[in-house]
Protein backbone atom coordinates (compact mmCIF):
# COMPACT_ATOMS: atom_id res chain seq x y z
CA UNK A 1 0.00 0.00 0.00
CA UNK A 2 1.21 3.42 -1.18
CA UNK A 3 0.04 6.55 1.11
CA UNK A 4 -1.91 6.34 4.12
CA UNK A 5 -4.15 4.11 2.58
CA UNK A 6 -5.71 2.25 0.27
CA UNK A 7 -9.08 3.58 -2.06
CA UNK A 8 -11.58 1.56 -3.38
CA UNK A 9 -14.88 2.02 -4.12
CA UNK A 10 -17.64 1.68 -1.77
CA UNK A 11 -20.15 -1.18 -1.44
CA UNK A 12 -23.60 -1.29 0.54
CA UNK A 13 -21.74 -3.77 2.56
CA UNK A 14 -20.55 -0.86 3.91
CA UNK A 15 -22.77 0.92 4.60
CA UNK A 16 -23.28 0.40 8.45
CA UNK A 17 -19.67 0.90 8.89
CA UNK A 18 -19.82 4.12 6.81
CA UNK A 19 -22.41 5.01 9.01
CA UNK A 20 -20.84 3.87 12.54
CA UNK A 21 -18.41 6.41 11.27
CA UNK A 22 -20.54 9.34 10.62
CA UNK A 23 -22.13 8.87 14.41
CA UNK A 24 -17.72 9.08 15.66
CA UNK A 25 -17.35 11.96 13.55
CA UNK A 26 -20.43 14.51 12.64
CA UNK A 27 -23.40 15.32 15.47
CA UNK A 28 -25.90 14.99 12.46
CA UNK A 29 -25.39 11.66 10.68
CA UNK A 30 -26.60 10.13 7.59
CA UNK A 31 -28.15 6.82 8.68
CA UNK A 32 -27.11 3.94 6.99
CA UNK A 33 -30.41 3.21 4.88
CA UNK A 34 -29.15 6.89 3.52
CA UNK A 35 -25.34 5.52 2.80
CA UNK A 36 -26.37 2.73 0.91
CA UNK A 37 -29.12 4.27 -1.02
CA UNK A 38 -26.16 6.76 -1.71
CA UNK A 39 -23.72 4.47 -3.00
CA UNK A 40 -25.73 3.09 -5.41
CA UNK A 41 -26.43 6.31 -7.63
CA UNK A 42 -24.49 6.80 -11.41
CA UNK A 43 -23.50 10.24 -10.90
CA UNK A 44 -22.09 9.40 -7.19
CA UNK A 45 -18.31 9.04 -6.28
CA UNK A 46 -18.46 6.90 -3.45
CA UNK A 47 -14.74 5.67 -2.38
CA UNK A 48 -13.84 4.22 1.23
CA UNK A 49 -9.91 4.25 2.38
CA UNK A 50 -8.72 1.31 4.40
CA UNK A 51 -5.74 1.02 6.22
CA UNK A 52 -3.20 -1.89 6.03
CA UNK A 53 -4.59 -4.52 7.80
CA UNK A 54 -8.34 -3.38 5.98
CA UNK A 55 -10.14 -1.36 8.68
CA UNK A 56 -12.36 1.25 6.81
CA UNK A 57 -10.30 4.35 8.05
CA UNK A 58 -12.57 7.09 5.90
CA UNK A 59 -14.92 7.77 3.26
CA UNK A 60 -15.80 10.29 0.55
CA UNK A 61 -18.80 10.82 -0.93
CA UNK A 62 -19.55 13.47 -4.05
CA UNK A 63 -21.62 14.11 -6.59
CA UNK A 64 -21.80 15.62 -10.70
CA UNK A 65 -24.71 16.61 -12.47
CA UNK A 66 -24.04 18.83 -15.62
CA UNK A 67 -20.97 19.96 -14.93
CA UNK A 68 -21.37 21.03 -11.57
CA UNK A 69 -20.26 19.02 -8.48
CA UNK A 70 -20.55 19.31 -4.76
CA UNK A 71 -18.56 17.59 -2.37
CA UNK A 72 -21.16 15.92 0.49
CA UNK A 73 -19.36 13.98 3.01
CA UNK A 74 -15.83 13.59 3.68
CA UNK A 75 -14.99 11.45 6.79
CA UNK A 76 -11.55 10.08 8.29
CA UNK A 77 -11.31 8.24 11.50
CA UNK A 78 -10.53 11.04 14.57
CA UNK A 79 -7.28 8.22 15.36
CA UNK A 80 -6.16 8.92 11.86
CA UNK A 81 -6.51 12.73 11.46
CA UNK A 82 -3.58 14.61 9.83
CA UNK A 83 -2.26 11.15 8.56
CA UNK A 84 -3.11 12.10 4.72
CA UNK A 85 -5.97 10.32 4.80
CA UNK A 86 -8.22 13.00 4.36
CA UNK A 87 -5.96 14.76 1.39
CA UNK A 88 -6.19 11.61 -0.40
CA UNK A 89 -9.44 11.04 -0.65
CA UNK A 90 -10.69 14.88 -1.73
CA UNK A 91 -7.64 14.50 -4.34
CA UNK A 92 -9.11 11.01 -5.71
CA UNK A 93 -12.71 12.72 -5.70
CA UNK A 94 -11.41 15.71 -7.49
CA UNK A 95 -9.98 13.18 -9.96
CA UNK A 96 -13.04 11.89 -10.99
CA UNK A 97 -15.10 14.84 -10.81
CA UNK A 98 -12.56 16.08 -13.48
CA UNK A 99 -13.12 12.90 -15.89
CA UNK A 100 -16.53 13.68 -15.47
CA UNK A 101 -16.31 16.88 -16.66
CA UNK A 102 -17.13 19.38 -13.85
CA UNK A 103 -16.32 22.81 -14.00
CA UNK A 104 -16.66 23.67 -10.49
CA UNK A 105 -17.11 22.02 -6.85
CA UNK A 106 -19.14 23.57 -4.23
CA UNK A 107 -18.59 21.97 -0.44
CA UNK A 108 -20.52 22.91 2.45
CA UNK A 109 -17.91 23.06 5.86
CA UNK A 110 -19.05 24.22 9.53
CA UNK A 111 -17.81 27.66 10.65
CA UNK A 112 -15.55 26.13 13.24
CA UNK A 113 -13.93 22.79 11.37
CA UNK A 114 -10.44 24.83 11.45
CA UNK A 115 -9.00 21.34 9.91
CA UNK A 116 -11.79 20.28 7.40
CA UNK A 117 -11.40 24.21 6.34
CA UNK A 118 -7.52 23.86 6.29
CA UNK A 119 -7.80 20.60 3.99
CA UNK A 120 -9.95 22.48 1.31
CA UNK A 121 -7.83 25.74 1.38
CA UNK A 122 -4.91 23.42 0.44
CA UNK A 123 -6.46 22.40 -2.32
CA UNK A 124 -8.06 25.43 -3.86
CA UNK A 125 -11.75 25.57 -2.54
CA UNK A 126 -12.16 29.52 -1.51
CA UNK A 127 -14.94 30.65 0.36
CA UNK A 128 -17.80 32.30 -1.61
CA UNK A 129 -20.56 32.16 0.97
CA UNK A 130 -22.17 32.03 4.66
CA UNK A 131 -25.10 29.61 5.10
CA UNK A 132 -26.29 31.52 8.89
CA UNK A 133 -27.54 28.38 11.13
CA UNK A 134 -27.40 26.01 8.57
CA UNK A 135 -26.08 23.12 10.92
CA UNK A 136 -28.71 21.96 13.75
CA UNK A 137 -26.71 19.74 16.20
CA UNK A 138 -25.49 22.37 17.12
CA UNK A 139 -26.67 25.41 15.06
CA UNK A 140 -24.09 26.96 13.54
CA UNK A 141 -23.32 28.80 10.27
CA UNK A 142 -21.54 26.87 7.36
CA UNK A 143 -19.21 28.65 5.34
CA UNK A 144 -20.14 27.97 1.54
CA UNK A 145 -16.72 27.15 -0.45
CA UNK A 146 -16.00 26.79 -4.05
CA UNK A 147 -13.53 25.17 -6.21
CA UNK A 148 -12.83 26.40 -10.15
CA UNK A 149 -12.09 23.79 -12.16
CA UNK A 150 -10.95 20.15 -10.72
CA UNK A 151 -7.77 18.23 -11.58
CA UNK A 152 -5.70 16.79 -8.38
CA UNK A 153 -5.56 18.70 -5.31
Amino acid sequence: MDGPCRLRPATAADARVIAALERRVFSDPWSADSIRETIGMPWMFTQVAEDAVGELVGYVFCREVAGESELLNLAVDPVLRREGVGGTLLSAALVWLTARGAHETFLEVRASNAAAIALYERAGFRAVGRRPDYYQRPVEDAILYRRPGNGPA
